[in-house]
């Protein structure tokens, strides 16, 4: 598990979960053009709308894995 800090509408958070899942995600986020902390909190705040039972590291595993299954991480590493 590879814990990384952020702060998500003014408050600090962190968020634990396997190198493999933020090596997706960071790419994702190169690709978004946006800050870590804002890319995160858009995922965050859909999380929150669609009413998810999933906490937010499981949520963004699913992100990740959604992202490489749909190919839109071209260049993403295996996982």
């Amino acid at each position: 598990m590879r814990k990384r800090s952020i702060t998500i509408h003014g408050h600090r958070t962190s968020i634990a979960i396997e190198p493999e899942f933020w090596a997706v995600i960071d790419i994702a986020i190169a690709k978004s053009g946006r800050s870590k902390a804002a890319f995160i909190a858009a995922l965050d705040d859909e999380r929150i709308a669609k009413n998810s039972p999933y906490g937010l590291a499981s949520y963004l595993r699913l992100f990740a894995l959604d992202f490489v299954q749909n190919s839109h991480g071209e260049n993403s590493p295996p996982v």
